[in-house]
């Protein structure tokens, strides 16, 4: 599944390159304004702190909600006490796109996550032209010396590169890249089976001074407890947020996670 869902997205960016080239797509990324500091706005504190996701649908739970206006929904977020905002840019299994990313960067002043199944320069140079402050690096899906490439230039750019992982292999992986945000993923997107123990099994292999985050797995404040005891300084969380109240749900999962 997660090859296939990186191969689609490879595919649909390179449609988006035949009619706004890499040289186009370049120079808009450099004109942006700087990237929001995301390391500062992760840095570990006392509490937990999260990352509120702008999710329509997954391949694992079908459509979740419609969200006609993601603008709203992360202007909610901020509203709630979030730390920074994901956004889905997938749009064949998960309903997104980059102008979602556009409109969420615009209505708020927390940085802004690209979340998609990126592998190629021009995914993440089209993330920083979007106004992109993170750009999601899957190690599963990336052999490692594209991982390192990515990640050089997603910081060339002056972004920070959120490395998702799954095993203590990938740990290490990311560890070699000199990963600073390291985030956990609960569900395995080969299989998208659950193992919300997995971060506590990992955390100690992350490298000290990397911002450790868990990922998946999250519908109650007990789930944030649990990944907080586990050692995790974030958590980021979609589907929760996106179908309930999500400022009343963000109050609970930070009180939680305190």
């Amino acid at each position: 599944m997660l090859a296939d869902l990186t191969a689609g997205a490879v595919e649909d960016a390179e449609a988006r390159a035949s009619e706004r080239p890499l040289a186009a797509v370049e120079a808009a990324a450099l004109a942006q304004a700087p990237a929001r500091d995301a390391l500062a706005a992760l840095a570990p504190r006392d509490s937990v702190k999260i990352i509120a996701e702008v999710k329509r649908a997954s391949p694992s739970r079908g459509d979740l909600a419609a969200i006609p206006d993601p603008a709203l929904q992360a202007r909610l977020y901020e509203q709630g006490g979030a730390s920074a905002i994901s956004v889905l840019t997938e749009g064949r299994k998960f309903k997104g796109s980059l102008a979602d990313l556009e409109a969420v960067k615009a209505a708020v002043s927390l940085p802004v996550l690209r979340k998609d199944f990126i592998a190629t320069e021009y995914q993440v140079l089209e993330a920083r032209a979007s106004g992109a402050d993170l750009v999601l690096l899957i190690v599963a899906a990336l052999e490692q010396d594209v991982l390192a490439r990515l990640h050089a230039l997603t910081l060339e750019l002056g972004m920070t590169p959120l490395v998702e992982t799954h095993s203590a292999e990938e740990v290490e992986r990311a560890a070699d890249v000199g990963a600073r945000l390291v985030g956990v993923n609960a569900r395995d997107l080969s299989t998208f089976a659950l193992d919300r123990d997995l971060f506590g099994r990992l955390a100690d292999r992350i490298p000290a001074g990397t911002i450790k985050i868990a990922e998946s797995a999250v519908l109650v404040p007990a789930d944030v407890a649990h990944y907080r005891a586990a050692g995790a300084d974030v958590v980021l969380i979609g589907e929760a947020l996106v179908t309930g109240d999500p400022v009343a749900t963000l109050g609970a999962f930070l009180e939680a996670g305190a």
